[in-house]
């Protein structure tokens, strides 16, 4: 499965000059947890993160100390540009999903913005939508199967899905049981396939 079978397209995006508080009111508004942060022309220049925005806005309270005393004077970042990471890491929109999976499992990165050819943004693909992708209802995944090796000339074949685990029945030459198996795979929220 390609990035762009699970990336969410057009995604929200700040660039350097925007202020701190219009960063953090984007994450709150649209429920995600960092941005790719771009220049004029949509490329990438790399991603601010809610660690990022939260880091030094929150002041100390003073209620908490038993005596009053004079914490030094901390000066608050302003623009986006004062706290993003720059050289983000990023995908393109025919990387296979797995290796996508793999760069965000193996790192803190949540997102990745995906990019075209000029490094303009054009996606984003994050952990929550490779879990919308795994959570699809067999019964969809079945459906779409069914349809799709209809559409291939393949009606007779049985198809039932547990798990997001599909188990095909009915090709009998190889070169049948290979194409069920590569159809399978490209369905969305497919995890493993058995081709009897």
């Amino acid at each position: 499965m390609f990035v762009q079978d699970v990336m969410t397209p057009d995604p929200v995006t700040v660039r350097t000059d925007s202020s701190v508080k219009e960063a953090l009111t984007l994450l709150a508004r649209y429920d995600v947890t960092s941005l790719p942060v771009v220049d004029a022309a949509g490329k990438i220049r790399g991603v601010v993160s809610e660690a990022d925005l939260i880091r030094e806005s929150v002041a100390r309270d003073t209620r908490v100390q038993e005596m009053i005393r004079k914490d030094p004077e901390v000066t608050r970042p302003r623009t986006v540009e004062e706290v993003f990471t720059p050289h983000a890491v990023t995908v393109r929109i025919r990387d296979d999903l797995a290796d996508a999976v793999d760069v965000m499992t193996s790192t803190m990165v949540k997102s990745l913005p995906v990019v075209d050819n000029d490094d303009r943004v054009v996606g984003i693909v994050s952990r929550s939508d490779v879990v919308r992708l795994l959570a699809r209802a067999d019964d969809v995944i079945q459906a779409e199967l069914d349809e799709m090796l209809r559409s291939l000339g393949h009606s007779d074949w049985l198809v039932e899905v547990h798990d997001g685990v599909v188990d095909v029945s009915g090709p009998a030459a190889e070169n049948d049981r290979e194409i069920a198996r590569l159809a399978a795979r490209t369905v969305p929220g497919v995890v493993e396939v058995h081709v009897d």
